[in-house]
């Protein structure tokens, strides 16, 4: 499953940041972040809680770039 998400961030090097942090999370097959249109794109993996794993996702952006939000 794909889902995009509305994202706030404040420059391309935080939104890499934001996307590699995802990438690594349990559960998320892929992540992509695109700066300009401030959306996020995550496919899950198979049968993933997609709720859990966006809380999860959203603390390991927060850890990496403490200023941006991810709207879940």
């Amino acid at each position: 499953m794909k889902k995009t998400y509305k994202i706030e961030v404040d420059c391309a090097n935080c939104a890499d940041k934001m996307e590699q942090a995802a990438k690594k999370t349990p559960g998320v097959k892929e992540a992509s972040v695109n700066f300009m249109m401030l959306k996020m794109k995550v496919e899950f993996e198979e049968g993933a809680d997609v709720q859990a794993v966006m809380e999860e996702v959203r603390k390991n952006c927060k850890k990496v770039e403490d200023d941006c939000e991810v709207f879940l």
